[in-house]
């Protein structure tokens, strides 16, 4: 009886997960989707739907998502960041996200737009411009960018899909005004996970 009740419990355990990973994939797949879809509703888009075949990115891995420890910058200053065309934006600091990846401790800062804050659907968006040992390999060299809601975080803590990590415009083409990722944001570990380089150009 006790191995019968064994080996049903590593059946339920194994469905369980394969579950999970199904689900997560098509999570992903459905991210990418969105997005492919949000570069139609721009006319100043960089890309086009004859483009799509251009994106790149790496296959979904749950490596990659990972479980942070918010905390809050006490009453964060607006500051400038720079872009890639020598003008600034303007950006508060909301927080910073702790987190384990292949045993060590990593922190990226988590930002608000000022700008942003004062429109109703993005009041809650919070900004997450980030470089890693990929960038100018496989990913662009200008870094990528996360978006997360301030609905996602849970007692101090939040997910961090890289999963969902994206190119800014700068990436696909010229004349494009894009934050520079502070140097508190640089990573020095390769995230392969999210979008790679715009095969068009590349």
């Amino acid at each position: 009886m006790i191995r019968i009740t064994t080996t049903l419990a590593y059946v339920f355990m194994f469905f369980a997960l394969n579950t999970f990973a199904q689900d997560f994939k098509t999570e992903i797949e459905e991210f990418r989707e969105n997005y492919k879809e949000e570069f139609l509703k721009s006319k100043f888009s960089p890309v086009k739907k004859e483009d799509f075949q251009y994106l790149r990115f790496y296959e979904p891995d749950e490596k990659y998502r990972v479980e942070c420890q918010f905390t809050a910058t006490a009453a964060g200053k607006p500051f400038k960041i720079p872009t890639t065309t020598g003008e600034t934006r303007t950006y508060t600091k909301f927080g910073e996200l702790t987190f384990r990846l292949d045993g060590k401790n990593y922190t990226l800062a988590v930002y608000r737009s000022p700008d942003l804050q004062r429109i109703q659907q993005y009041r809650d968006y919070l900004f997450i411009p980030f470089k890693d040992q990929t960038n100018g390999k496989d990913t662009y060299g200008g870094g990528r960018y996360i978006d997360l809601r301030m609905n996602q975080l849970e007692k101090d803590v939040i997910i961090l899909d890289f999963n969902k990590a994206y190119n800014p415009y700068c990436a696909f083409g010229d004349g494009f005004s894009c934050p520079i990722p502070p140097r508190e944001n640089h990573l020095k570990v390769p995230i392969e996970a999210g979008e790679k380089n715009y095969a068009k150009i590349n």
